[in-house]
């Protein structure tokens, strides 16, 4: 549940906050010790957050934090179904309880509390989070722009789903590292099943970030196996005038073409060039998303287009989008185990 709300986070994150959020949902006993050690447990908010209220990694870390500070109505909330163990732990500590919907699951859930709560007291701007949702929205289901690049993008990697089963998002901004995350967990998790004629399903999703991919996954693209789709994502104005300085260093003179560029152009320029070396093979397919700048309303409209575009691809193959049973055999074989 936390990739969404940590995808927006991310984004926005340049922005001045006198606030810090951490997210602690591993059970990794040294990254458990290290993020606990950053934070001042007597002065800190806790939101505690599981749809089921009994999710492994959240009770844990809930339980060592518990021992070492009182949790109650004066620094934490919940964030969970109303019926759950963790709404009845709130209540017995007469804490704030925000809902989770039943029919809202987590990779879904960050336009809800789940995200919403967190990100709000962050000083991220809610009202532009909704209104970038609402514009995708209404277009998409009164059949506008939104509606007709969605159903041909679905179209496409249904059609092509067997020839085309990767699907790669490539970045280009430092900043979407969090997106690429969620989008990982929205295209797998939902997609990976098996539909109503029991046929197995699955677009396996790839997240990478320009340029530094450029000099890692970007080979296999150019000359591996034409199994892939790629999603190039640009931000139009970072708005930010940092530029490589006019000066020239022994030894690199030859690189002086470099001086006087914007990063912000810089980066566009580098996306520019491997689409169209991408392009000029002519045999995989391509398109690019261009975000207009670097605020909570952009980053809205790419995420809720992505959860629209994910449920449409689920209809056209028959699954439920929004269940996720692959993962509970697991879950069992844990519980088992740690009763035993």
């Amino acid at each position: 549940s936390s990739l969404g709300t940590y995808a927006i986070h991310k984004f926005v994150q340049h922005k001045e906050n006198s606030e810090k959020l951490h997210f602690i949902e591993s059970t990794d006993p040294l990254d458990v010790a290290y993020r606990l050690s950053k934070i001042d447990l007597e002065h800190a908010f806790f939101i505690i957050i599981s749809k089921s209220g009994g999710t492994v990694e959240t009770i844990s870390n809930l339980k060592y934090i518990a021992s070492k500070i009182a949790i109650d109505k004066t620094n934490a909330v919940a964030i969970t179904e109303l019926d759950s163990m963790l709404a009845s732990f709130a209540t017995a500590n007469e804490m704030e309880i925000f809902e989770i919907p039943k029919n809202v699951g987590g990779r879904f859930s960050v336009f809800s509390p789940v995200g919403l709560l967190p990100l709000a007291i962050m000083g991220v701007n809610i009202d532009e989070l909704l209104n970038g949702c609402k514009e995708v929205s209404d277009s998409f289901f009164s059949k506008g722009d939104y509606y007709e690049g969605i159903m041909n993008k679905a179209r496409f990697m249904v059609e092509n789903k067997n020839r085309f089963n990767i699907n790669v998002v490539f970045s280009y901004s430092s900043l979407l590292e969090g997106f690429n995350k969620w989008y990982i967990q929205l295209w797998g998790e939902s997609l990976g099943k098996i539909n109503i004629n029991k046929t197995k399903q699955g677009l396996t999703p790839i997240g990478l970030l320009g340029p530094v991919d450029q000099h890692s996954f970007l080979q296999l693209v150019m000359e591996g196996k034409r199994d892939k789709t790629i999603t190039f994502i640009k931000v139009e104005d970072f708005e930010n005038e940092l530029e490589v300085p006019d000066i020239s260093l022994p030894g690199l003179e030859k690189l002086d073409y470099l001086n006087n560029i914007k990063f912000k152009d810089l980066i566009n320029m580098q996306a520019d060039a491997t689409i169209e070396a991408i392009n000029d093979l002519k045999d995989i397919p391509c398109d690019v998303i261009t975000i207009e700048r670097v605020d909570e309303y952009n980053i809205a409209k790419l995420m809720f287009g992505y959860q629209l575009l994910t449920s449409v691809i689920g209809r056209f193959v028959q699954i439920n989008t929004y269940d996720q049973p692959g993962v509970e055999a697991g879950k069992i074989i844990l519980k088992n185990n740690l009763k035993k």
